[in-house]
């Protein structure tokens, strides 16, 4: 029985209407339709056969009588399915993965540059001056990103007067991602350790203003300042969870899960998927580009992340996190920057966390944005900064 494989431009399809804030986003694509006509960007492994019918009729009679044998002959030996699949004409086009590598892999290295510390290797954000007599701010990320969010904040409070630090943890973003169990193993004191080493490289002099947002990672920037609170000037809180009724992202929980975890920490697109999922915004396409490039260049990335969310007991460090900066713990002014959109976290964890601590706690409400609003509404987090400090 013979095969036949009906192929169509993409062209014959409308394209729907997408709500300006989608049109924002390109998504990821493996596999790229192009219409008939167009530049050469356009050209992808999948295109139309229709505009070349006459021709496959005209030919078909003397290729089906020797039809040599190919484990693909349904698609490729057939007559109305033989232009279907092209090869590109160069190794990498539009939807492989080395070509996206390399579209990329110089992107998202704003004000950064790589320090040594112990046998690890930080990827370090920096702007202003060391010498800044308004003082240093160390910017902390939470998981699954890295500190490319902090660049617009750090670039604007850095022309306020400030020195501003924004470092990738060990395995995320920029920084080295060592194999879990040899030289690092992902957990809390050893984060904790790793940056009071990096600290001490980089001759951050205490005490210093520390900004902490975001999961797990950022969540031991927060477990360190509790710790540490000599060396604390003041404390900025954007988005985080900070109480025992803070839910816990889906991510989170499926990267906990046995063998699904394995699956879901090498999803290329997660960091992104999971920005998206906790704003009322999608991220443009060179942002995007960002985001994904540690889970798309190996998977070491995605394997740290996956260690270090089995290891981490999120009650205990919620628990802890309300429990130390409550009144009677807590002496240091802190300012909560809360976007008000958050998809995961709902404005009454902030609520509940500043009732502990009125004195100290000042909370400032950050409209239209979400889980990020260093990503959302950098503008808006720097205005808050800046009358804080």
């Amino acid at each position: 029985m013979a095969w036949a494989l009906q192929t169509l431009s993409c062209s014959s399809f409308p394209r729907p209407a997408i709500p300006k804030a989608i049109d924002k986003r390109e998504s990821l694509l493996l596999i790229h339709c192009t219409s008939g006509s167009g530049s050469g960007r356009g050209r992808g492994r999948i295109s139309a056969a229709s505009e070349k019918k006459e021709n496959v009729e005209s030919t078909s009679g003397e290729e089906d009588e020797n039809p040599s044998f190919n484990p693909f002959g349904f698609v490729t030996d057939n007559p109305s399915s033989r232009t279907a699949i092209q090869l590109p004409e160069s190794p990498a086009e539009d939807g492989n993965v080395g070509q996206m590598l390399y579209r990329i892999e110089d992107k998202g290295k704003e004000y950064g540059s790589y320090v040594k510390s112990g046998k690890l290797r930080w990827f370090v954000r920096e702007t202003g001056s060391s010498d800044s007599r308004r003082g240093t701010i160390v910017f902390i990320h939470g998981a699954p990103t890295q500190s490319y969010s902090y660049r617009v904040v750090m670039a604007q409070m850095a022309d306020s007067g400030f020195h501003c630090i924004a470092p990738d943890w060990i395995g995320f973003g920029f920084s080295d991602k060592p194999q879990p169990g040899y030289g690092f193993s992902y957990t809390e004191k050893e984060f904790h350790d790793a940056f009071e080493k990096m600290l001490e490289v980089l001759n951050i002099k205490s005490p210093f203003c520390l900004v902490s947002q975001g999961f797990l990672v950022g969540s031991y920037g927060l477990t360190w300042a509790l710790k540490n609170p000599s060396r604390i000037s003041k404390l900025v809180i954007l988005n985080s969870p900070l109480t025992v009724a803070s839910p816990i992202p889906g991510l989170f929980q499926k990267l906990r899960i046995p063998l699904y975890g394995e699956f879901t920490c090498q999803n290329a697109v997660m960091a992104e998927r999971f920005i998206e999922a906790g704003s009322p915004y999608v991220l443009k396409n060179e942002k995007a580009d960002v985001y994904r490039l540690p889970y798309l260049s190996s998977g070491g990335p995605g394997f740290a992340l996956l260690e270090a969310a089995r290891k981490a007991n999120f009650n205990d460090i919620s628990s802890r996190i309300a429990s130390g900066f409550s009144s009677e713990r807590w002496d240091k002014p802190i300012l909560l920057a809360w976007g008000v959109s958050d998809k995961h976290l709902p404005q009454s964890v902030a609520e509940e966390f500043q009732k502990e601590n009125p004195t100290n706690i000042k909370l400032k409400m950050i409209e239209g944005a979400g889980h990020m609003p260093q990503e959302d509404w950098p503008e808006k987090v720097v205005a808050a900064m800046t009358a804080f400090l």
